[in-house]
């Protein structure tokens, strides 16, 4: 397989600078030297690993990590051009696996999220691998699979992960495989990417484009900095208007935490507290089912789904049917519900800004630090369990906070 072909891979699929291609091809021909192997070779990862140790040596880093990612997207190209040899598995086949990843989740108690981003990634890599049976496969096919959604979908880092994840849970728990490292994959790139941060005025501008429930979900994120599937399934039990505080129950990696009530909302939220009782009066009356709850609750206080404090503070109008248990009852709202109001209300707001409800967690973050609260509260408030997940709102609050002055204002 000529090399040459390799280089204008390089450059068209895999993005690496002309000026650079070069150099990426010379630590390919110097490895299959050293090797004593012909390019068409498909080397494995202790051959790589041996390679770049005896290179450390007598090399600088960089040089190093260069000669490993020119490897990993040669290994990624031989890969694209080999055949694969294992027959078609039946679909059937693949459907039971997804049924089995469907089961062993909701054994585990993943949220319906992660439930249908695991089942998306599967098949994606079922369509990768040619519907190949599942049984064939090993840990190559998602090292070429990761390597695809790097080099030829260009994915960030955490959609790769993601994927990585979802692979993982099937190999490890339905077709029990280890993946082990995966260490020839190419990685996705890091991307630093600032959030869109609106300043408090937007906000306000925003928020008068809005009412009634809308307005009061918008600003019960804002003013506590919640992401939007923690809002919609707030129970009666998690908002304390005596403390002033909201719990986040089972939020992002199934933790709880404290953020702030605000006061100004308070009225608006008593008032919808009156409107869900209704809807609560009225399901107990009609003998409605109780509302869901999480993880084997319901099996140990079978009727606690039918007591007012485990109630949605977001009641949707209407019943529903249960993905999980097919009971019909009463849900939160969707979230669409209020993506589509928040969306007309920033384009009635006249605000050039690319921003959604998740802009509204952003903005309070950023308007706390530029406030003069520390990080370490910022980040209690948010709930990350990274500091430098919330160090990124640093960069985005007004330099005035830092005393900086503009040379062209002086």
């Amino acid at each position: 397989m000529p090399l040459t072909k390799f280089e204008t891979y390089l450059v068209e699929k895999a993005h690496v600078a002309e000026k650079q291609s070069h150099f990426y091809r010379n630590w390919v021909v110097c490895f299959y030297q050293a090797l004593k192997k012909t390019p068409e070779y498909c080397f494995n990862r202790d051959e790589k690993e041996q390679y770049l140790r005896s290179l450390a040596k007598d090399h600088e880093p960089w040089q190093v990590q260069q000669a490993d990612h020119a490897l990993r997207l040669y290994l990624h190209y031989l890969h694209a051009h080999v055949p694969h040899a294992a027959e078609l598995g039946t679909d059937e086949a693949w459907r039971d696996v997804a049924d089995e990843v469907q089961r062993i989740a909701r054994l585990r108690h993943l949220s319906l999220s992660s439930e249908r981003t695991y089942l998306g990634w599967l098949r994606h890599f079922c369509a990768f691998v040619q519907k190949r049976a599942p049984a064939e496969l090993a840990a190559k096919d998602v090292e070429d699979f990761l390597s695809y959604l790097a080099v030829e979908r260009h994915v960030a880092r955490g959609t790769q992960n993601q994927a990585f994840n979802a692979l993982l849970f099937a190999f490890r728990h339905v077709l029990d495989k280890d993946l082990g490292q995966l260490g020839s994959a190419v990685r996705a790139g890091v991307r630093r990417r600032l959030p869109t941060v609106l300043t408090v005025q937007e906000v306000e501008r925003i928020f008068a484009q809005l009412d009634g429930v809308h307005q009061l979900m918008a600003m019960l994120i804002y003013g506590g900095g919640l992401r939007l599937m923690e809002c919609l399934r707030l129970r009666i039990k998690d908002v304390d208007l005596e403390r002033g505080t909201v719990t986040v129950r089972a939020g992002k990696g199934d933790k709880d935490r404290q953020t702030l009530l605000p006061e100004r909302i308070k009225p608006a939220l008593l008032a919808q507290l009156e409107r869900v009782r209704a809807v609560y009066q009225e399901d107990r009356k009609n003998g409605v089912p109780g509302v869901e709850l999480p993880d084997a609750l319901a099996r140990k206080y079978p009727h606690a789904g039918e007591e007012w404090c485990w109630h949605w503070l977001f009641a949707a109008a209407g019943l529903s049917v249960d993905p999980r248990s097919r009971t019909v009852r009463r849900h939160h709202v969707m979230p669409e519900w209020l993506q589509r109001q928040f969306k007309a209300a920033v384009a009635k707001a006249g605000i050039a800004k690319p921003a959604t409800i998740h802009t509204l967690r952003h903005s309070f973050a950023t308007h706390l630090i530029e406030n003069g609260y520390d990080i370490r509260t910022v980040q209690e408030l948010l709930g990350h369990a990274n500091l430098d997940t919330t160090m990124i709102y640093t960069h985005v609050a007004k330099k005035n906070v830092l005393g900086v002055k503009s040379p062209l204002d002086g």
